[in-house]
């Protein structure tokens, strides 16, 4: 993949300032921040998090040594999803106890760094799993954080141990309290942030405690899918589908009208099944104002 377009490498291989200006002006290159630009075609400029995985590496060669990514920036570069969270600042820390400094563009944090917290992503120092995880949770909004703690687990980044381990010791930082929260509330088994976000709603609603990924079989043994929600005293099943907000997705060679078929007959197989008396499905849409699902659903006690 192209490396980014530096003004300044631009400029000393000949590339004019009006060149540069025309080039942005007529939508050939889009600019990440001053100084700093890709063609208009690239793919990374799709998305928040590549857009910002470019900016960082942009970014980080300008630094005085010692500088190591960390926050939102070390998150995406471990590819955990960063749904709510600010992608327009890169963040890095210095091993140091004073001397944080913030900007539109670049916020350094001081932070005691021990070496176990510091691993290599790509050629680029960035803050451990476990410690962005944290980091994150002491800073961002409970929701957010808790789709990034429990893509972690899921995703075997990172065990629940040593997430214990990273909150003990940022005892005495700003938002631990927050910290401990999150990691508490963080589950391997939510699988992607609306998972995430659905639990998060449900707990604010007092909707009961699910089974998540819960395994249904036919009579024959035969596994039908594998539900998001379960609560097995009620007989209901819960669904999240977050691919309305993207557009269904099938399976290679399937078009969208088979995709649809095909998960009518899957959500008919599962209400045919005993014990289940219902099946609750939400979407993105939904979780923006969840009270209309979670009165669908099972109350605690």
């Amino acid at each position: 993949m192209d490396e980014p377009l530096l003004r300044r490498e631009l400029l000393r291989l000949g590339t004019t300032e009006a060149e540069i200006r025309a080039a942005l002006r007529t939508g050939r290159w889009t600019g990440l921040r001053p100084g700093v630009y890709l063609e208009t075609g690239d793919e990374r400029l799709r998305f928040a998090s590549t857009r910002h995985a470019t900016l960082v590496e942009a970014t980080f060669p300008t630094l005085a040594p010692g500088a190591v990514v960390s926050g939102p920036s070390a998150a995406v570069r471990h590819g955990l999803p960063v749904w709510g969270v600010p992608l327009t600042t890169v963040h890095v820390t210095r091993d140091r106890v004073s001397g944080g400094r913030g900007g539109p563009r670049l916020r350094v944090h001081a932070s005691p760094l021990p070496a176990d917290d510091v691993v290599d992503v790509r050629g680029i120092p960035t803050t451990s799993v476990a410690r962005t995880v944290v980091d994150l949770a002491r800073t961002a909004p409970f929701e957010s954080a808790v789709a990034v703690a429990d893509a972690a687990l899921h995703r075997h980044l990172v065990t629940p141990d040593r997430l214990r381990d990273a909150v003990l010791a940022a005892c005495g930082r700003h938002g631990v309290g927050r910290a401990r929260a999150v990691v508490a509330f963080a589950d391997a088994r939510a699988d992607g942030p609306g998972e995430s976000r659905s639990r998060v709603r449900m707990a604010r609603l007092h909707v009961a405690r699910p089974v998540l990924q819960h395994p249904v079989h036919d009579d024959g043994g035969r596994r039908i899918g594998i539900v998001d929600f379960w609560w097995p005293d009620h007989g209901v099943v819960g669904e999240f589908d977050g691919r309305g907000k993207y557009g269904r997705r099938g399976r290679p060679g399937e078009s969208a009208a088979d995709t649809v078929v095909r998960e009518k007959q899957r959500e008919d197989a599962l209400r045919s099944r005993p014990g289940v008396r219902t099946v609750v499905r939400w979407t993105w849409d939904d979780l923006e104002d969840f009270a209309a699902v979670a009165h669908r659903l099972p109350r605690a006690a």
